[in-house]
């Protein structure tokens, strides 16, 4: 295993990390410079038996620890540790210091629902051990959304905001700064494709509209249903063949190109089209035409003015997969790819930020 170099006076050392539902992707950064690296998987068969997702914290956390004394890293050398944020109650964009009340909502059962809310519970601890600030960044709950795009029809559901922002925002930010711009002078529509699928419409530095890519809005994604016909679930809800649970993982991780294929794994898919599988061609043909029609959303939601269409996260590595989203949303304006989701750089970014003087956010 690479040994990480000794910590130079004067250099800020960071532990950011991303907890995914079968993986933990963690990184040792030195100012901006990442020095260490590692995705740990997971068996998913020993996360099932933990049960609730905060019981995985004492098998996630020995698993990154052991890997960080591995690799020769002291944790008395660190100046702070971020973590991917979770379901939490919606809150800004920003920098937020890890308090006690933040660690009340990630254990609740909205909370962990999701693998994310590990982030801030681990970071915390890692901190405390250390006498070191710990930070969340950009959760998935950052809210910005225009009064306007709110309404959902029915009074008793407003629409939300649940989307890959710690992403979204980075990548919008490293979009604006090699335009030699201020993302705040902006008007972006950006898609992150991956296993969930968000489209956000981002206009002047805050995200005015987006799909709620977990509780199924927008497109299907490789293990999300996205948008259904409303009266046809009601009666699957009421068919007597589903338990809640079970209409809940269909909806969001066990939906999409899963209940089609059997598989969430788009390579595995593309293989299956390469071979000549027409059914495995039509569900991915059709998961990258209801992206774009809320790639074409979106932009309606900027008023048709934009300075450019970004499309990144997992599955934009595929030149089928982004050929054909050009094919459709060209004309709607240019297109630009910036693959892969550096999640756990954007949080180390962000942590270096308020190292160096940014104020954080005061979670209430």
């Amino acid at each position: 295993m690479k040994k990480v170099p000794q910590k130079k006076e004067g250099v800020f050392r960071i532990l950011a990390f991303n907890p995914g539902s079968t993986s933990t992707k963690f990184g040792i950064y030195d100012n901006e410079e990442c020095v260490f690296i590692e995705t740990l998987r997971h068996d998913a068969k020993i996360l099932a038996g933990f049960g609730h997702i905060p019981q995985q914290k004492e098998f996630r956390l020995k698993a990154m620890l052991d890997s960080i004394k591995a690799a020769g890293v002291d944790l008395k050398t660190l100046d702070a540790v971020a973590g991917r944020g979770g379901l939490i109650k919606p809150i800004p964009s920003g920098i937020y210091t890890i308090n006690k009340r933040m660690l009340e909502d990630l254990h609740t059962s909205t909370a962990a629902m999701h693998a994310t809310c590990l982030g801030g519970i681990i970071a915390s601890e890692i901190a405390a051990s250390c006498g070191i600030p710990s930070y969340i960044v950009d959760p998935v709950v950052v809210y910005e959304m225009d009064a306007i795009s709110k309404l959902s029809g029915m009074p008793e559901i407003e629409r939300i905001s649940v989307f890959h922002a710690l992403n979204q925002k980075a990548i919008a930010r490293r979009f604006a700064a090699e335009q030699g711009k201020s993302y705040e002078d902006l008007r972006l529509v950006i898609a992150h494709l991956g296993g969930g699928i968000s489209i956000g419409a981002h206009r002047y530095g805050k995200v005015v509209d987006v799909n709620d890519g977990l509780y199924g809005e927008g497109p299907f994604s490789p293990e999300r249903s996205g948008g259904i016909p409303a009266m046809h679930l009601v009666d699957l809800c009421f068919s007597g063949k589903f338990s809640q649970v079970e209409l809940q993982k269909k909806i969001a991780g066990e939906g999409g190109i899963k209940a089609y294929l059997g598989t969430s794994d788009v390579t595995e898919v593309l293989k299956k089209e390469a071979e000549g599988d027409e059914f495995a061609k039509l569900v991915l043909d059709s998961m990258l035409y209801q992206i774009a029609k809320e790639i074409g959303a979106m932009v309606v939601a900027l008023e048709c003015d934009l300075d450019g269409i970004i499309i990144t996260g997992g599955i934009a590595y595929s030149d089928r997969i982004t050929d054909t989203l050009k094919k459709w949303v060209g004309k709607l304006g240019k297109v630009y790819l910036y693959p892969g989701e550096d999640e756990v750089w954007a949080l180390a970014g962000g942590a270096l930020r308020a190292l160096r003087g940014e104020k954080p956010l005061e979670y209430l």
